[in-house]
């Protein structure tokens, strides 16, 4: 049985991972990028116990991710446009029985270098999978390459090229997200890395997020949350724009935007619909974003490497039969999913509401036992 993956992100490389080192299947990353540096990798993962922590279990990496995570990283605080707390969560030092941060460059090395040598295949874009009459793809890829595969798997992302084999579900633009970057805070902006701490902020006010979050070389990643609208992408590349969109809050808060280097990166946070689901189709099967698109509040990447470990299982105990694996992965991936694509959905619409501040704090806060009834 070969299996081609398509993209080299999370839920990919998890899977090649689990197939090679678990099982002795062949399976290939077909990743369009140049190589592991060409491009950066975006900020840092919370990997949850149930998902994340426990493919890279079955990926036989818990150990290499222990030694490369932040449990400190966990560490989170919420607070209004005045700069007042409303949430502060400090982890229990050292442990990793929460959701430790890592960041998605290091993740991503670590997987990449627990696979063999060839099992990723650099510069190769998806352009056309045609099905083979006795089963199978043959895939052909932008710079001329073709292969041949029993099975393909879409890890391709929000844009996923293998998609639309399965199904033609439409993309909705459900926020507007701008990053910025601070780097070498502690040297050159001592109060701001104070104010972020080792893990999260969230200053919260009516229809906006702004945000700050600590990587592991130092630097933050300050992102400013947005509900959608039709303006151009273009119109909030300036930070001039950007400060008055935050104006009257704390100069504390506003600063992370005046600190920053470089340009700002906007860009559109687009979703799959909650209940997405396909038919069946024989030898092929999507993983992570390009199977469920989801708001960024936390559950991409774990979904992606679950979805990965569960794909691998099914597949490794039903080898002479991958469509049947397939679809039993499918039928437990969809039930699992919708739930979580549900929550994440109000979380995303909670997060840039009017109460947002409100809200998020009854979120975070735990609710009282209440003492069961005398008998």
């Amino acid at each position: 049985m070969r299996v081609a993956i398509v993209g080299g992100g999370m839920g990919g490389l998890t899977l090649a991972r689990i197939l090679h080192h678990r099982h002795g299947i062949d399976a290939t990353v077909h990743e369009r990028d140049a190589g592991r540096s060409a491009r950066t990798q975006g900020g840092s993962l919370d990997l949850h116990p149930e998902s994340g922590q426990r493919a890279l279990a079955d990926a036989g990496l818990a150990a290499r991710f222990r030694s490369a995570a932040r449990p400190e990283g966990e560490e989170h605080r919420i607070l209004d446009p005045a700069g007042r707390t409303l949430v502060h969560h400090r982890p229990p030092p050292g442990s990793f029985s929460g959701r430790p941060e890592i960041d998605r460059s290091v993740l991503r090395d670590l997987l990449l270098d627990s696979l063999p040598g060839d099992a990723v295949a650099w510069r190769r874009q998806l352009v056309a999978a045609t099905p083979r009459p006795a089963g199978g793809f043959d895939l052909a890829f932008a710079d001329g390459h073709r292969a041949g595969c029993d099975v393909l798997v879409g890890a391709d992302g929000a844009r996923s090229v293998v998609r639309p084999l399965l199904t033609d579900a439409r993309l909705s633009h459900v926020a507007t997200v701008v990053e910025l970057g601070i780097s070498d805070a502690e040297r050159r902006h001592p109060g701001i890395a104070e104010l972020v701490g080792p893990g999260n902020l969230w200053c919260v006010g009516a229809n906006r997020v702004l945000s700050a979050q600590r990587l592991g070389d130092g630097s933050i990643r300050v992102g400013i949350s947005l509900r959608a609208d039709d303006r151009p992408l273009t119109h909030y590349r300036s930070r001039r724009t950007l400060l008055e969109l935050f104006d009257g809050w704390h100069p504390r808060l506003t600063a992370l935007i005046e600190a920053s280097d470089g340009p700002p990166l906007p860009r559109r946070i687009e979703t799959m619909p909650a209940d997405t689901r396909w038919a069946h189709r024989p030898g092929v099967t999507l993983v992570g974003d390009a199977a469920h698109l989801m708001p960024p509040v936390g559950q991409g990447a774990n979904q992606a490497m679950l979805d990965a470990a569960e794909l691998a299982a099914a597949l490794a105990a039903d080898p002479a039969d991958p469509d049947a694996a397939i679809r039993a992965y499918e039928e437990a991936m969809f039930a699992r999913i919708r739930p979580i694509a549900e929550m994440s959905a109000r979380v995303q619409a909670m997060m840039l509401s009017p109460t947002a501040a409100d809200d998020l704090v009854r979120f975070f806060t735990p609710r009282r036992t209440e003492p069961a009834p005398a008998t």
